[in-house]
């Protein structure tokens, strides 16, 4: 079989999308192209000349990616990937337990005291400290006339 037969077969093979793509992308070809003016292309899709500018701007940028190099080689499936890191993790794990026990061992050695441990009150939350900023909000709120002098003295301490 000729190569230019191959040529015509593939030409030939109803292109991936729906219509209303394949129609957008048509009349895009057709603007660029020089058949259809900018205008003439807008009014066949029915939308307006920016519109279609910017319809033209992402079809010449899908265009670009597609043309981009592929990888070679076998491609990992994101499934193997999570696979890989999870397989990762765990030999992380284990490395910081052995590491920590070798910190461990070696404190003992030398006769260092083991650091205290936090013991935490179930239920008891840590309070956040209120911003700065907030304080000084919340003085302004609260003062029945707003008295500069006292919030100029707040942004120096």
């Amino acid at each position: 079989m000729s190569p230019v037969a191959k040529r015509s077969r593939a030409a030939s093979r109803p292109m991936a999308g729906s219509e209303g793509a394949r129609k957008t992308a048509a009349v895009i070809l057709e603007v660029l192209a020089g058949l259809r003016s900018t205008t003439e292309g807008s009014q066949a899709l029915g939308m307006s000349s920016m519109r279609y500018y910017v319809m033209e701007k992402r079809a010449l940028e899908g265009m670009v990616q597609a043309l981009e190099p592929r990888p070679k080689g076998k491609r990992q499936r994101p499934e193997e990937e999570v696979r890989q890191l999870m397989r990762e993790k765990t030999r992380l794990e284990r490395e910081l337990g052995r590491m920590q026990a070798l910190v461990r061992a070696s404190q003992r050695t030398m006769g260092l005291p083991p650091p205290p441990t936090r013991e935490k009150k179930k239920g008891e939350r840590r309070r956040r400290r209120p911003a700065v900023r907030a304080m000084r909000v919340v003085a302004l709120l609260q003062s029945p006339e707003p008295n500069r002098e006292a919030i100029e003295g707040q942004k120096e301490s």
